[in-house]
């Protein structure tokens, strides 16, 4: 046993668990925590933030990106308010956080004391562990319990500690369980939902898989099953990359961020393989679709749409079973028209990126990013608009990461999520927000800046909150509060110690792109931000997208193609491509 003060155990136990940098605030209910990780300063890199509520997002980013906890902490009182945006992100995008939460003196608690609140009921509905530590000498198994369930229950788990207790000394001795997070054993899918699975694919005649984030770890199984089995894949949002962007059969997803071969792959397909996902807009999928739904946790299995065959297992382990079967489908005209619509689907995307004629689009920005971005890049995205360009356009086809706030859909997650991806990646990092997302948090640009971090930051600015612009408009409503007061982003950026570029058409895009490639390679250790000022136009609403003349009339396929300039001759429907090959649903 050590004699040490138990805010420094506390760290210590942090440090059993890998963690190496935790973000927060200081304050007077847990500057001894604080003091922890002053001694532990070699092991565990404090990241002094400017808003708790930056720290507590970079820590559900710090799970998104690399699978392990992220830490953040907050003081009594107000500081541990902030940090419920990211807290309630990871609850429900079921990431494992820590924060550790201030509480005043424990002499001093219900005593109506300053900044004293009863903190406990307040983390009741967001926490999957939730407990007040009352003795010192409890706080390293307190942590260490907290840590366990976070991973097991994969959420935020909460401890508040009473700044005395903290500054207690006490003899501490590393925990000998073992920090284990998985469960080793190795699972046995049942042999009968094997053979009758496969039986139902091979007999439905247009098949596809719609894969979630638990199919994170199964990127080679994916494709391998993709392959064999000759089926297009889709995607949720959270789950971009689970299969690599530019495989033939990633078709990529549906909605507001989706793309008109995820429309089109549903509004044609007959049976859909769901996996690992408990994708809330699953239930605005076409009806009458034959769904076999795939899951580790039985109480998600049919919570969204109805199911016709429930496998409770883990998804990775499925397709390995089914691989493992040998059997396939042909290669059809349901995987070749797919593929073709695909292929017509990012020419257009790339007709965008290089069309200024109109104002600056999105995609040109994107095409540069994609062109620049390496193996290992972590890309950290912010809610709205912004998040259906970086679905679209973000090349997520090795080794890169994606983090972005997805059922929680919180605003200002880029620029946190940024600082994560900094300190966790051996590439670069990227953040991507709209002016409103950004004006939300752009104070962390300076936390950038004082940990060296050469975060690429860009800034989508058309001085509009765009994603609920189009929500007003498809409601015919007035729009009322939607419009944004115009700032200077770059000059602020510079002003909080970056290096800004202001770009507004396609020569200044690549000029600015060429800088930073250069500056990057040199070594540069600042945070770049790059204020793309496009046009203020909606991106292609994805939602509902009518190609197909049999389908929806030409007149609504005329009046949607010139919406958003479309050149329907370079865009058949998969319909109609399904039809020159004979085949039809």
């Amino acid at each position: 046993m050590t004699k040490m003060i138990a805010g420094q155990a506390l760290v210590k136990t942090l440090e059993d668990w890998g963690v190496d940098h935790v973000y927060g605030l200081p304050g007077g209910s847990i500057n001894h925590t604080i003091e922890g990780l002053y001694l532990e300063r070699d092991q565990v890199q404090y990241i002094q933030v400017r808003h708790e509520e930056v720290g507590a997002m970079a820590a559900t980013a710090d799970a998104k990106f690399t699978g392990k906890i992220g830490v953040s902490f907050g003081s009594a009182g107000p500081g541990a308010t902030h940090l419920f945006q990211g807290l309630y992100d990871a609850k429900m995008d079921h990431v494992p956080v820590l924060a550790l939460v201030g509480q005043v003196a424990q002499e001093q608690m219900n005593t109506n004391f300053f900044q004293e609140m009863d903190e406990d009921p307040m983390f009741n509905d967001v926490a999957v562990y939730n407990r007040t530590v009352t003795t010192a000498d409890q706080i390293p198994y307190v942590i260490n319990q907290a840590i366990r369930q976070a991973y097991k229950q994969s959420g935020p788990a909460v401890v508040i500690i009473p700044d005395s207790l903290a500054a207690e000394e006490i003899d501490y001795q590393k925990a000998k369980t073992p920090d284990t997070v998985a469960n080793t054993y190795r699972q046995t899918v049942d042999p009968q939902a094997v053979q009758d699975t496969v039986k139902m694919i091979k007999e439905a005649k247009h098949p596809l898989v719609y894969a979630g984030r638990g199919l994170l770890g199964a990127r080679d199984e994916l494709v391998q099953f993709s392959e064999q089995f000759n089926l297009p894949v889709m995607n949720t949002v959270p789950a971009t990359g689970v299969i690599p962007t530019d495989h033939p059969n990633a078709v990529g997803t549906f909605g507001r961020l989706g793309s008109k071969t995820g429309f089109e792959a549903l509004q044609h397909t007959d049976l859909i393989l769901f996996m690992g996902s408990e994708f809330p807009f699953a239930r605005f999928w076409p009806k009458g679709i034959k769904v076999i739904e795939v899951n580790l946790n039985p109480y998600d299995i049919g919570k969204e749409v109805p199911v016709d065959y429930a496998i409770i297992a883990d998804g990775k382990s499925y397709l390995q079973a089914m691989i493992a079967t040998g059997e396939s489908r042909p290669e059809d005209a349901w995987i070749k028209a797919n593929q073709e619509n695909k292929v017509n689907w990012e020419a257009l995307l790339k007709h965008r990126a290089t069309d200024d004629s109109r104002g600056l689009n999105a995609e040109t920005v994107m095409d540069q990013v994609a062109q620049m971005s390496g193996p290992d890049d972590f890309f950290g995205v912010d809610t709205g608009n912004v998040s259906e360009w970086a679905v679209r356009g973000l090349p997520m086809t090795q080794n890169q990461r994606f983090a972005i706030s997805g059922l929680f859909a919180t605003m200002g997650y880029g620029v946190p999520a940024g600082i994560a991806a900094a300190l966790d990646t051996k590439g670069q990092a990227w953040s991507f927000s709209g002016d409103g997302g950004f004006s939300m948090v752009m104070q962390d640009i300076i936390t950038q800046n004082r940990y060296q971090l050469p975060v690429i930051n860009v800034v989508f600015v058309n001085e509009l909150f765009g994603f609920i612009y189009h929500e007003q408009v498809v409601d015919n409503q007035d729009l009322y509060g939607v419009d944004l007061t115009p700032a200077d982003y770059a000059k602020i950026s510079e002003g909080m110690g970056a290096i800004a570029f202001k770009v507004a058409n396609k020569a200044e895009v690549e000029a600015a792109f060429k800088q930073i490639s250069e500056l990057q390679k040199q070594g540069n250790k600042k945070p770049i931000v790059i204020e793309a000022q496009i046009q203020n136009a909606d991106p292609i609403d994805t939602q509902f997208m009518p190609f197909d003349p049999q389908l929806y009339g030409q007149d609504t396929v005329n009046a949607y193609a010139e919406k958003y300039h479309i050149n329907l001759a370079k865009q058949p429907s998969l319909g109609e491509l399904l039809r020159n090959d004979g085949d039809t649903l």
